[in-house]
């Protein structure tokens, strides 16, 4: 679902033992169909080879995903000769991309006075990063993302307006039902972006750019469509772009991003104190990782990501305990690199084990808990829209995290107040060790805005609304 190109090699028992309900017999190739690009168990040794070649040019063409290789163990056992081939080149998919279409599509967006540039994880899939903010600044056009999107457009340039959706900015909420024209750049119309689609963007006519055609009128019907390799797409698209200004428009937006700040307490410790603090001593140039829940949202909406692919998280499953082992990936495939995870405590809680694997292989990567003693993000919605019946979410035990990681021989320090935070994150930082920062939160702060499940994103609300009603 988040489009990432992996190959996993997995061992059965032999040949002649499929089928009969064998010791640690599982039909994992099977089981896998539904969730892989392809799946596949080699019974032949021959086979072998020409699958593995096969397998990482499925995982990496087109709109990239996993492949699944089972060997079973005689395979494993037998011996064949092997004759090494330089591997196949991966070009972008082109030939579905129909320059009428490209130009429907510039005429569109030439005659928009209007325009939101919506960007997802598809722009930084194929690169087009650069093509992207060509686009923007010759058009004129404000710029929201999903946060699969997060890096392929700059968190900090004037036409940024935030991300979108369910946990997204109040402006880019309302552009979307303010525009006339969406240009879906890469993205696949998740429910967490659209809210109720019924009522998404029906004003607008809206242009989707995909490489993978089964997305095309999948969850959003859509005026106008081009399949193919974003990059390939904008590098046909942006020539025919008409170079103009959308002065009302973009006041109108620059008037909402001053009505409608993202805005928290300040006078103690929160999760976006914490993330903001990560951004100013890191300047933006940091490999973020995340977990799934509060504090995943908390750094979409408070870290501004610069660049493509300096975020790791799980949008399409919302994985709990993703974290740690992706940074330690990333870290290991970039050691030069600072990567820093952030997880929830309860996050933390399902693979803090690999702590150990960090300090084994001396991996120094940076482990952040917001720790609200909660599952924040289901508390929250108990508490906003179940009266507080908080059934299975409020962690209240006696575990340390500090003692647990110093057990497993990483660096550990606690923090409870804000005047703390800026030395325990210099501290990390620079410690070229596995470190953990155990930061105490309150357990019912909460995400804002948020627009409730299935209804209309530009109804999104924050406390001071909650307030205001409540008087």
């Amino acid at each position: 679902m988040d489009s990432v190109p992996i190959v996993a090699f997995t061992c059965n028992v032999g040949t002649s033992f499929l089928g009969k309900d064998s010791f640690q017999e599982v039909d994992i190739a099977g089981i896998t169909l539904p969730i892989t690009k392809y799946s596949v168990i080699i019974k032949d040794i021959q086979k072998l080879a020409p699958m593995i070649r096969r397998a990482f040019k499925i995982a990496k063409s087109g709109r990239p995903g996993p492949v699944l290789i089972d060997i079973t163990r005689d395979v494993t056992e037998a011996m064949t000769e092997f004759s090494p081939r330089r591997p196949e080149m991966i070009g972008p998919r082109t030939s579905t991309i129909r320059d009428e279409a490209v130009g429907k599509a510039a005429e569109m967006i030439n005659e928009s006075e209007r325009p939101v540039l919506f960007v997802g994880g598809g722009a930084v899939a194929s690169n087009a990063a650069a093509e992207l903010l060509e686009l923007a600044h010759k058009a004129d056009i404000p710029v929201c993302d999903s946060l699969m999107g997060k890096g392929a457009f700059p968190g900090t340039d004037p036409l940024y307006m935030g991300m979108v959706g369910m946990h997204g900015t109040k402006t880019a909420n309302r552009a979307t039902h303010m525009c006339d024209l969406i240009i879906a750049a890469g993205v696949r119309f998740s429910d967490r972006d659209t809210g109720e689609t019924d009522s998404f963007a029906k004003q607008a006519k809206i242009v989707q750019f995909d490489v993978d055609a089964a997305e095309i009128n999948k969850n959003i019907l859509v005026d106008m469509s081009v399949t193919g390799d974003l990059r390939s797409i904008l590098l046909r698209l942006n020539p025919l772009i008409r170079r103009r200004k959308h002065a009302e428009w973009i006041t109108k937006i620059n008037r909402m991003k001053e009505k409608f700040p993202l805005k928290y307490d300040k006078t103690r410790l929160t999760g976006p104190a914490v993330i903001e603090e990560l951004h100013r001593q890191t300047k933006g140039n940091a490999i973020i990782v995340t977990d799934v829940g509060q504090h995943q949202m908390w750094t979409a909406q408070y870290y501004k990501f610069e660049k493509p692919r300096t975020l790791l998280t799980s949008g399409g499953l919302g994985t709990m305990g993703y974290g740690l082992g992706a940074a330690i990936g990333a870290k290991t495939a970039f050691p030069d690199r600072t990567v820093v995870n952030i997880a929830g405590d309860g996050c933390f809680r399902m693979n803090m084990q690999e702590l150990m694997t960090a300090v084994r292989y001396n991996i120094p990567v940076v482990e952040i808990v917001l720790n609200n003693h909660v599952l924040g993000m289901v508390r929250q919605l108990q508490h906003l829209f179940y009266g507080g019946r908080y059934s299975n979410t409020v962690l209240s035990d006696a575990a340390d995290f500090v003692k647990i990681a110093e057990g497993m021989g990483a660096l550990a320090m606690r923090v409870s107040d804000p005047e703390e935070l800026p030395e325990a994150i210099r501290t990390a930082l620079s410690a070229g060790r596995p470190v953990l920062i155990d930061c105490i939160i309150d357990e019912d702060d909460m995400v804002f805005p948020m627009a409730p499940s299935g209804e209309p994103i530009e109804n999104a609300f924050d406390r001071d609304d909650m307030l205001e009603r409540s008087l």
